[in-house]
């Protein structure tokens, strides 16, 4: 799996409302086409609520 860059992280999630759950911010990620591996990794994070793009940023990588 090629590693997730910010850029594709924005792109996943373009059209994200804020606050949001893990599992909607899955969702819109595959409804924009997210890599697998991309959506894997959001799935997985230890975060449930985000307050914003920082706080997916953070939870993504680190």
């Amino acid at each position: 799996m090629a590693s997730i860059s910010p850029i594709d992280l924005q792109k996943a999630l373009k059209g994200a409302d804020y606050p949001a759950s893990r599992d909607d911010l899955v969702s819109l990620a595959r409804s924009n086409g997210a890599d697998d591996g991309l959506v894997e990794t959001l799935s997985n994070a230890d975060v449930s609520r985000f307050d914003g793009p920082d706080d997916v940023q953070k939870a993504v990588f680190g």
